[in-house]
């Protein structure tokens, strides 16, 4: 019974599909070294998966950094919003903001338009009305100009 297991073939099918040479003159077939093929893989692996990650990271900080910036914008807004405005602001025009007595002021002048009989206590944003109706600050008073004003 044992001898007629060993005699029995180890592959029958086509010789060009074969895991074992079949003939004396066919290449060698080494066995692969699963360890090797299972540190290498595993190696490539966490290389992409942490390159994807700090691209990720990367992206996630842009986005946040735009969360941000709209986040400051409606800030300006809400704070220009209950600025005393004479007029309906136009989209994409700048405007400048003031403060008189402690309230906000929207207009159209600017403060080197004013020269030195400037109406304000302070200078304190140019601004521009954007498609979204917020508001971009496009310059904002230093503290030195505050003083100069």
């Amino acid at each position: 019974m044992k001898q007629e297991e060993d005699n029995k073939p180890y592959y029958t099918g086509e010789a060009k599909f074969s895991p074992i040479p079949l003939i004396v003159s066919s290449p060698v077939i080494r066995p692969e070294d699963k360890g090797k093929i299972k540190s290498s893989a595993v190696e490539t692996m966490q290389k992409q998966a942490n390159q994807q990650i700090a691209m990720l990271r990367k992206q996630a900080e842009v986005i946040m950094g735009q969360v941000k910036e709209i986040e400051q914008r409606l800030e300006v807004s809400y704070g220009i919003y209950e600025a005393e405005m004479k007029f309906t602001p136009q989209i994409n025009e700048l405007y400048h903001l003031y403060e008189k007595e402690g309230n906000k002021v929207l207009s159209f002048i600017s403060p080197k338009e004013w020269g030195s009989k400037m109406p304000y206590d302070l200078f304190l944003a140019s601004v521009k009305l954007l498609p979204d109706k917020t508001w971009e600050v496009i310059e904002k008073a230093t503290k030195k100009s505050q003083i100069e004003q």
